[in-house]
């Protein structure tokens, strides 16, 4: 197979150009994102070999896995130099903190995300809260504290509920909604005290509740334009009716039927062109994903969060309403030419339910025989979150185990394709919400 890439400069480093190419590509993570994303890629006419570190069961089967952990920033360096990686898309958040952009790029290896500064957006929430004040994008008033005693102060200056939030990363588990003030200090405590999500927990942000519909807007961007994907709605809570303690999602659908054309319209107003302009000004060097959480106020539409990669499992039901090739899109990112590239996108309704480890998000058991998955409708896709290989057979891995994933003309359809489908996945344990896109 003959290869040729044209390179030119850009920022100081050098960046690909599709013509009849084929790229090998590396995909950073385990989960069901990661899935999507390996599944998305593989679809493209200038992929030649995909890889993914570490991978799961699932990717296994239309990539090659490498056991690499994800947060092994220098040895997924040295793979991608000896492998001679053409592109790097890193999924989970952790790395990105971490700064593996910033470790790529000074080996002059191509790859798509924030630098480390960007990153901050999602390793703190202090930071963004303060970076949403500074450039007056709508969000719930807060409070930064740094101490139990303080927060247990401060919790006077708001009504119930009230949100406490960990400052640092807490894999979506460090997000306490509070109905009392001896339940808010008691999570207090939980953080600050009980050090339950260790470093993580060392800065506390209190937060407004915010009454509304949530809503996901995931946005490609680049160093001059932000560009909102189709919007999709998570639940978070792990039981019906969103009750329970907040997981990292128990299923998703899309179109959100909330974001309607002129809150879309309003959010690009008020929300993503502030948040670029912001990224601009503090002078990020900001190429891949961002993802803004939002809630739909009776105000308008507020930011709950900012992510700084694609969402899980948001990203199991807009991925496959994506008509325009990804490697063409990311390709644009790097050149900074996001704004004159056109993206397509099916009218598919798509819904994603989550299946999760008895126990989730607190304590569970691996190890349980998954049964099923190849008995599933043809066009029914199902993504590996939390699994793994054991003698031979595919075993629960981790507290979100499997998306199980449906596209149809209406959304209703694909309520029901994708519960009919759930029923026949079977494994000890099986945990899963009844109510996704339901409302």
């Amino acid at each position: 197979m003959t290869v040729y890439f044209e390179f030119y400069k850009c920022r100081g480093i050098d960046y690909f150009k599709i013509g009849d190419d084929f790229l090998k590509i590396l995909v950073v993570g385990s989960g069901g994102r990661e899935h999507t994303l390996v599944w998305k890629l593989a679809q493209s006419s200038h992929v030649d070999e995909i890889y993914c570190a570490p991978g799961n069961p699932g990717i296994a089967e239309i990539a090659t896995c490498v056991d690499i952990n994800a947060e092994n920033v220098a040895e997924l360096v040295e793979f991608s130099r000896e492998m001679k990686i053409d592109l790097t898309i890193v999924g989970p958040e952790v790395p990105l903190v971490l700064g593996i952009v910033d470790a790529f790029r000074d080996a002059k290896l191509r790859i798509i995300g924030p630098t480390k500064q960007a990153a901050e957006l999602e390793g703190s929430k202090s930071y963004s809260k303060h970076f949403m004040n500074k450039y007056n994008i709508p969000t719930a008033k807060f409070d930064e504290i740094n101490t139990l005693e303080k927060g247990k102060i401060a919790l006077g200056n708001y009504s119930y509920p009230v949100v406490i939030k960990a400052d640092g990363l807490a894999a979506g588990k460090g997000v306490f909604i509070c109905n009392s003030l001896s339940e808010a200090e008691a999570s207090l405590e939980t953080i600050m005290k009980d050090n339950a999500f260790g470093d993580a927990g060392s800065k506390v942000v209190i937060e407004e509740f915010l009454e509304g519909i949530e809503t996901s807007v995931l946005c490609f961007i680049d160093n001059n334009s932000i560009i909102p994907m189709v919007s999709s709605q998570d639940h978070k809570r792990i039981l019906d009716g969103d009750k329970g303690p907040n997981t990292g999602g128990m299923g998703t659908y899309s179109p959100n039927y909330v974001y309607t054309k002129e809150i879309e319209r309003q959010v690009e107003r008020e929300i993503l062109l502030p948040t670029l302009n912001g990224i601009k000004s503090e002078g990020m060097d900001y190429r891949g994903i961002i993802f803004i959480g939002l809630m739909i106020t009776k105000e308008g539409p507020k930011v709950l969060e900012y992510n700084v990669r694609l969402g899980d499992p948001e990203t199991q039901v807009v991925l496959p309403r994506l008509e325009t090739d990804l490697v063409e899109i990311f390709n644009a990112m790097l050149e900074n030419k996001l704004s004159k590239t056109k993206i397509d996108w099916n009218n598919k309704a798509v819904v994603c339910v989550v299946l999760a480890s008895k126990g989730y998000p607190e304590k569970y058991e691996k190890g349980k025989v998954i049964e099923g998955i190849k008995n599933v409708d043809d066009d029914i896709l199902v993504f590996h979150s939390g699994t793994a290989m054991k003698e031979g057979k595919i075993v629960t891995n981790g507290g979100r185990v499997l998306g199980v994933t449906a596209r149809a003309n209406t959304l209703k359809e694909a309520i029901s394709k994708a519960y009919r489908n759930v029923e026949k996945v079977k494994f000890e344990g099986k945990v899963f919400r009844t109510d996704i896109a339901k409302k």
